[in-house]
């Protein structure tokens, strides 16, 4: 559910981006990856469809990295404790 919670924020701190024309591509190319959204969600079955690999492909590295280390700020930002996902490989 963490890990839910932290796709959520993902979108937030998209939405909240400031207005340079970089923050408003990775803005739009991370709002692209909605597509994805069935390949994310506990529970989830099944390899991405095509339209999930096209729009992450579409993002680049720099955007997809920032966007982490920024979500991954937040939890402390707001007192609360650091978020610990394991990883299901």
């Amino acid at each position: 559910m963490k890990c839910v919670f932290m796709c959520v924020i993902l979108v937030i701190v998209v939405m909240m981006g400031g207005s340079t024309w970089a923050q408003d591509t990775c803005s739009s190319s991370l709002s692209s990856l909605n597509v994805c959204t069935p390949f994310v969600v506990p529970g989830s079955t099944g390899n991405p469809s095509s339209d999930c690999c096209g729009a992450l492909q579409s993002v680049s590295h720099d955007c997809l990295c920032s966007t982490l280390r920024i979500a991954s700020r937040i939890p402390a930002q707001c007192n609360l404790p650091p978020f610990a996902c394991r990883m299901l490989i």
